[in-house]
């Protein structure tokens, strides 16, 4: 597993949906120069060898524009080298879906919320039994407003600062300011859709942007 869609990289290694080991860079946004170390230093970790991996999954975003690229082809490289099969998720369903396991029935909502830019935002949401309300997507701040204005017993992941959350918008939710990864549950978020042959295409895979890049003359 490989997440660099932060300013810290992490790769973990699982077996059979268990946290086998993982290795996360100390330095901020180094992706390039950590990321084989850590693959190294994990593999070593769980004692076994890159020949012994039977597939590899990445957080393919939203998140840092590098960042995403580095920790996709680098799955990709592995996954062409070794014929493996590779398995994206977006951070918002993982950082969601973290939430709905730890919480159980506790909340009618589950939702992960991340900055994009001033004003604009990456959220997802999911009911009591985590089928989707709305789908991974860019938000205006208008729009992600109204969902949450509406929401009961919404519980949100977010980096959002608290005071957006302030009322009236909320409305008997609660917000938690920790966008980090699981990674023991994600671990088994991976097993599961590996079981169910839930793969991408490798040629056509794309980190998830969700928005289009701006340029500026």
């Amino acid at each position: 597993m490989i997440d660099t869609s932060a300013d810290t990289g992490t790769v973990a290694i699982c077996a059979d949906g268990q946290l086998a080991a993982s290795r996360t860079t100390e330095v901020a946004r180094n992706h390039a120069a950590a990321i084989n170390l850590l693959i190294e230093g994990a593999l070593a970790d769980a004692g076994i060898g890159m020949k012994q991996l039977s597939g590899v999954a990445v957080c393919a975003g939203p998140g840092s524009y590098t960042g995403l690229r580095i920790g996709m082809a680098t799955a990709k490289g592995i996954c062409y080298a070794l014929d493996l099969p590779l398995i994206l998720h977006n951070k918002l369903t993982i950082l969601a879906r973290q939430a709905y396991r730890q919480q159980g029935s506790a909340y009618l909502q589950y939702g992960a919320v991340l900055t994009a830019r001033e004003h604009e935002y990456f959220a997802a949401f999911y009911d009591a039994d985590f089928h989707v309300l709305e789908e991974p997507r860019h938000f205006s701040e208008d729009e992600l407003t109204k969902i949450i204005e509406t929401a009961e017993k919404l519980y949100i992941s977010t980096d959002v600062p608290e005071q957006f959350f302030n009322q009236p918008k909320v409305n008997n939710s609660i917000v938690v300011g920790d966008i980090a990864i699981n990674f023991m549950l994600w671990a088994e978020y991976v097993f599961a859709d590996f079981k169910c042959n839930s793969i991408v295409n490798l040629h056509a895979s794309e980190p998830f942007y969700l928005k289009q890049v701006y340029t500026h003359k």
